[in-house]
């Protein structure tokens, strides 16, 4: 089940003409299960209507005319308190300042002072204004308090001026939210490692031996760990968007993956190694591109580093990373191939596809895999998005890190 699925979210909108894009905002939130009220200030009526947001969320949205009406006995209290999250975005340096000291005259700000739930802020505002000291004073109080902030990011502003203050892309936004929200969890104070796509060898300084691991299924890993509110260290070869909260550590080759993954689970309570290294390089590497005219190279292959039989070591003699789970992506005879690794590398889980299928594996967002566990027990899930597989392997490292000391 998504960290989204049954929270309720209170959005506040304000006036900017970053206002469209909390439309699309609320949709994401809404599309994964959240419960998403609307509030609009006055000024955010100017740029964007309630019946956008109602159309989205299928729920109605309040304006300050709300405030007076006969919705509710008192209904700032009620939407206040009944918030598991209230965002704010776009934030103007307006609303920012009312948040920073008290102010309530509109539907927005008298529910800010009612809730009891965190708050996220993204602002946005135009050249010059969030880096005045007056917003930056209005900031400090704020995140003193212990609400969260979310940008604004550099970039193009409605004015035509470029600077600081472009509100985050409704997707970012998503993470950050996710995060505050799965800061209990039960990962929570755990450092988890994961490893995501396949590592390039070189040939020559342009050719270089890959996979075909798209690193989908170790970013989908890495943010169900945020999702439980473990600390997460990223190991990555390809370019995708890091999670928000994850930290990225970039790799290129099988060597440089290894001497990544053995530092950072020195001191790591679990590793998830969804990662494809290679088990192949060439023995040795061309200083200069290979001509067609040379003739057809004849190419001499070693093999390359194993990763997780060092690390079995390693965690032999430091007794980190508590809990392991490796990958097994193979074409033929599954489960023997699967056990074999399992038992070799001294895994506590092995999660085993079948990279051969059309709707799993390599390259698409769904995959059909088999959770092979170190004391015999098989699970074989259904074909499921590559984030559901990652929160069922989540929780079962959650599991086997709560029966370590």
């Amino acid at each position: 089940m998504s960290i989204l699925t049954n929270k309720a979210i209170l959005l506040g909108v304000t006036g900017s003409i970053a206002a469209f894009k909390a439309a699309e905002l609320a949709s994401r939130l809404a599309q994964a299960g959240a419960r998403v009220d609307v509030i609009l200030t006055g000024g955010a009526e100017h740029f964007v209507t309630p019946l956008t947001f109602q159309s989205v969320t299928g729920r109605k949205a309040y304006t300050d005319s709300d405030l007076w009406g006969g919705e509710a006995h008192v209904l700032h209290v009620g939407l206040g308190r009944a918030a598991d999250l209230l965002v704010i975005a776009p934030c103007t340096a307006n609303t920012l300042a009312k948040l920073a000291h008290g102010l309530a005259d509109n539907l927005l700000s008298i529910t800010a002072l009612a809730a009891t739930c965190p708050l996220l802020i993204a602002p946005a505002m135009d050249g010059g204004m969030f880096e005045h000291p007056a917003t930056q004073d209005n900031l400090r109080i704020l995140t003193e308090r212990g609400a969260y902030l979310a940008g604004p990011a550099q970039g193009h502003l409605a004015s035509g001026l470029s600077g600081v203050g472009r509100m985050l892309e409704p997707l970012e936004l998503v993470g950050y939210i996710r995060r505050i929200l799965g800061r209990r969890g039960k990962l929570a104070g755990k450092r988890v490692v994961v490893t995501a796509g396949g590592t390039q060898e070189p040939i020559d300084p342009v050719r270089f031996i890959a996979n075909r691991s798209s690193g989908k299924q170790g970013y989908a890993l890495a943010q169900a760990a945020l999702d439980l509110g473990a600390e997460v260290i990223l190991i990555s070869s390809v370019d995708l968007p890091a999670p928000v909260g994850a930290a990225l550590v970039k790799v290129v080759t099988v060597a440089e993956l290894q001497a990544a993954v053995l530092s950072e689970t020195a001191d790591a309570d679990a590793l998830v190694m969804a990662a494809a290294p290679a088990d192949f390089r060439p023995k040795q590497t061309a200083a200069d591109k290979l001509k067609k005219r040379d003739g057809v190279p004849q190419l001499t292959l070693e093999f390359a580093p194993d990763i997780l039989e060092a690390l079995a070591t390693q965690r032999a003699g430091k007794g980190r990373p508590q809990v392991v789970v490796g990958f097994a992506a193979e074409s033929r005879d599954l489960l023997e191939n699967a056990t074999a690794k399992l038992k070799s590398k001294k895994l506590d889980i092995i999660a085993a596809n079948d990279v051969s299928a059309s709707d799993a594996g390599f390259a698409v967002d769904t995959n059909r895999i088999s959770l092979l566990h170190a004391d015999g027990q098989v699970e074989a899930l259904p074909l499921m998005s590559k984030q559901e597989v990652a929160e069922v392997i989540l929780e079962r490292v959650a599991a086997l890190l709560e029966t370590h000391p």
